[in-house]
């Protein structure tokens, strides 16, 4: 499976993938994850990475350089491919890529109510190091109180 550098192109199945695999948040936010407005922002600031198996997305995470750290987020596995390590092989390549930019540290946010994100990223290296509010685009369409766990990995 390739693992490469998002294009304009693959900006709607990019799309759908993520909000495939955030449908699962749905029990506490309404709608979408990502809209094609919201998709095109992420993609002036940052970079998607894309894992492609026979011509389709199987896999994507968002990385956005924020001086000598970056920020990985939106990590989007098929329904069907999860839990086959591919999640993981994706956060190692975010992080591989972070650090051919300069990056010495790689920061993520995680919603409280998705209790098993934490302890998947913990076995990966990252550690909690604060909380932040939920972020205000989204604040009309959560349903339930919730906010973000900052979690930190040194990429040395």
């Amino acid at each position: 499976m390739e693992i490469r550098i998002a294009e304009e192109k693959d900006l709607d199945g990019l799309m759908r993938l993520i909000n495939q695999a955030f449908a699962v948040e749905r029990f506490f936010i309404h709608g979408d994850r990502l809209d094609p407005m919201s998709t095109r922002e992420y993609f002036s600031k940052g970079q998607f990475l894309v894992a492609e198996e026979d011509g389709a997305l199987a896999a994507g995470v968002y990385v956005e350089m924020r001086g000598d750290r970056s920020y990985l987020g939106l990590l989007s596995v098929d329904p069907g491919k999860q839990k086959t390590g591919l999640g993981r092989r994706m956060v190692a390549a975010a992080e591989e890529f972070a650090r051919e930019m300069g990056s010495h540290a790689m920061d993520m946010t995680v919603v409280n109510l998705r209790t098993e994100l934490p302890p998947f990223y913990e076995k990966l290296g990252y550690a909690v190091v604060g909380t932040a509010p939920i972020h205000e685009h989204m604040q009309p369409r959560v349903t339930q109180a919730c906010h973000f766990i900052r979690m930190s990995k040194a990429l040395g």
